[in-house]
């Protein structure tokens, strides 16, 4: 057992040398202090100032699109209205030519009913002038027949052949008195 207690003294001399976790070692501290400081006036000098730039880039890029966003949202809603207005103008004078159409329309319809009233006014009228002709045709056929009728007719009684124009004026004459009387 002698011998085991020197190399129990050499591992506890080796872990105090070796320092542990909790050990606190005045020369470590001050070199890690150094270094720390020394790391930290390098980074103040080379690395802060470009960290701050590229920061202030990055804050002044994020400003610079805000507001290019707003201008932007501004510009949208500027000819948004603009164009609610266009679609308004249109849309009234798409009524108001909608309204001219009809009119027109309406207008042409009442001329065209006119024309073809005149049309039909005009071939009643005509019709109405043929009739009117026809029939004064037959009785004036009528009445020659008539009077060739009576002629033929007085002949017979007085034997006699009455053929000419004094006794055609004659019978017309009569005739003419009759229709006269009726």
């Amino acid at each position: 057992m002698i011998n085991a207690l020197p190399l129990v003294l050499a591992a506890a001399q080796e872990e105090h040398a070796a320092g542990g976790p909790l050990s606190v070692e005045g020369g470590l501290m001050l070199w890690t202090v150094l270094i720390f400081v020394l790391l930290l006036l390098i980074l103040k000098k080379f690395a802060w100032p470009a960290v701050l730039g590229a920061v202030e880039a990055r804050e002044q890029a994020l400003e610079n699109q805000l507001a290019e966003a707003e201008r932007n949202r501004a510009e949208s809603a500027r000819l948004l209205e603009e164009h609610r207005k266009l679609v308004a103008d249109a849309r009234g004078q798409a009524q108001a030519v909608v309204a001219e159409a009809r009119t027109l329309a309406e207008r042409e319809r009442a001329l065209a009913l006119e024309k073809s009233k005149q049309d039909h006014e005009a071939l009643l009228a005509r019709a109405r002038r043929e009739i009117q002709e026809e029939r004064d045709r037959a009785v004036q056929e009528l009445r020659r027949e008539a009077v060739d009728l009576s002629l033929a007719a007085a002949s017979k009684l007085i034997n006699e052949r009455l053929d000419s124009d004094t006794d055609r004026k004659i019978v017309m004459s009569y005739l003419g008195n009759l229709d006269a009387q009726h």
